[in-house]
């Protein structure tokens, strides 16, 4: 039997039932990372030897039964974004190069309390700034269903591993999108919770107001379940929210009979691929004769996303980058004549194109003459984009649409054109501007069997909706995990 094949779940019952031990389930992933990573390059740091150290404290825990929970045991990779108490943690960054934490990230540590074993850090774009994985340090992702396309961003490097079946589900964060565009591009399913659902304790922060962790799984009740342990009250996060409504597998019911559904016109324009249209309709079409109602309706604000996100997101990233100077951690420039050169070339040479992009735009933004101008706005705007949603949710329980205008994109594409890498974020920004909860699942294939991804927003705090919502559609068949790498690969 192929462990890797199995979802997330379906493996931790094989390992609690005594059919898997944990260092089995352990040797499966590294087996598999250790067979594809070469083609797909997901990982920046893979640590068997602590893996397997962890194999054995939990699988002695679990023989105790101190560890009953439904992901004890289960290997997991995390986005190399979140602090782990002795492991390399860079952000994809030069500027970050050799810098190990003393602390782990709250989300993390949820996992770890759960029995969860961590095998690595997963490639990403540059401290997140990126839709495809390219700006990374550590080379470019592929994505597994076709290498020479990307696997979105920024989160590609989980995205690709659990498509490539290289880790049954992954950790990421999205700040504009990250975590539910890779999930499209890779044909598999993935969460972006509501703002202070997950503590942010321990994320490297891009956009602070905007930054938040999520799970990326083969499927609806992997990111549920990994969603349902990792969100819970952080008194070191003053944005974490204490509530007591986190129990999500329980909205794993094939049932959407009443659900209120709405499919914004402003996402149909000339902007998005034919396919992708066909799909959300088709999606839209299926849930309607499960008895969901569906109607056509005028989102609004929708064009104000993009320059809206960018402006907030560049100057927040200004702002959190300033602490990376080559003086306390990461990389330092071997030569320098003072302490302001020092910190220049430090950063000259650690920060890559477009994290030097954003943080001049961010800083361009921020300062005096241009604050009213440009920052002052774009926040009126994101209250006027929040009001938007908060008009739509008082009709419908979710609303569905597609995630990017375009499925995978060709390799050194939007390198080119990074106004076009921006504009593809124009269905998932608006999510993070309201601070709302979003979940990414497969829809289908274009013309070349690139995976198309549908998107369900709720209302805040409303997750269990759509996971509902899209695990109804799930269970039609057609939107199933995706296929296993081998058939991939023929």
């Amino acid at each position: 039997m192929d462990l890797m094949s199995l979802t997330a779940v379906e493996l931790g019952k094989k390992i609690h039932a005594g059919e898997v031990s944990v260092k089995e389930a352990v040797q499966a992933c590294l087996s598999h990372i250790e067979t594809y990573d070469k083609e797909y390059n997901c990982f920046v740091s893979v640590d068997t030897e602590r893996a397997y150290q962890q194999a054995e404290e939990i699988q002695k825990k679990m023989d105790a039964g101190k560890l009953t929970g439904p992901l004890a045991g289960v290997p997991v990779a995390v986005k190399d974004n979140m602090c782990m108490a002795g492991s390399l943690t860079t952000c994809s960054s030069k500027i970050l190069s050799g810098f190990v934490p003393t602390y782990t990230s709250d989300a993390v540590l949820k996992l770890q309390e759960a029995g969860a074993v961590i095998v690595g850090k997963t490639n990403m774009d540059e401290f997140a700034m990126g839709s495809t994985t390219e700006t990374s340090y550590y080379g470019e992702t592929k994505n597994p269903w076709d290498t020479t396309r990307v696997p979105g961003g920024s989160s590609g490097g989980s995205a690709a591993a659990v498509a490539a079946e290289e880790v049954p589900y992954a950790l990421g964060s999205d700040t504009g999108g990250s975590i539910r565009q890779p999930a499209a591009f890779c044909g598999v399913t993935g969460i972006k919770p509501t703002y202070g659902r997950v503590s942010r304790y321990g994320l490297i922060a891009y956009g602070s107001s905007l930054d938040q962790i999520g799970p990326l799984a083969k499927d609806v009740t992997d990111c549920a379940t990994v969603l349902e342990i990792i969100s819970q009250y952080d008194p070191k996060d003053s944005t974490s929210v204490n509530r007591n409504d986190n129990h999500f597998t329980e909205a794993l019911t094939d049932n959407v009979k009443g659900m209120h559904i709405g499919l914004p016109r402003d996402y149909f324009t000339d902007g998005l691929e034919p396919e992708i249209w066909d799909a959300v309709y088709h999606a839209a079409k299926v849930l309607e004769e499960k008895g969901a109602v569906i109607e056509e309706f005028d989102l609004g604000m929708v064009e104000y996303a993009i320059p809206a996100y960018y402006i907030i997101a560049s100057a927040e990233a200004s702002s959190n980058l300033e602490r990376f100077d080559g003086v306390k951690y990461g990389y330092r420039t071997k030569e320098y004549t003072d302490l302001h050169n020092m910190y220049k070339k430090s950063r000259s040479e650690g920060f890559g194109a477009e994290v030097k992009r954003r943080i001049m735009l961010g800083s361009f933004v921020l300062s005096s003459g241009y604050y009213d101008a440009y920052y002052v706005k774009a926040l009126k705007v994101k209250a006027m984009i929040k009001q938007a949603y908060d008009r739509a949710f008082e009709k419908y329980d979710v609303i569905l649409g597609p995630v990017a205008p375009t499925t995978a994109l060709k390799l050194g594409e939007s390198l080119s054109d990074p106004i076009k890498m921006y504009l593809g974020d124009v269905y998932t920004v608006p999510v993070n501007l309201a601070g709302l909860p979003g979940i990414s699942l497969p829809g289908g294939y274009d013309q070349s069997g690139m995976p198309i991804g549908i998107q369900f927003v709720g209302n805040a705090f409303e997750e269990k909706k759509i996971i509902q919502a899209a695990y109804a559609l799930e269970q039609t068949g057609s939107y199933h995990r995706p296929k296993k790498v081998a058939e991939r690969r023929l």
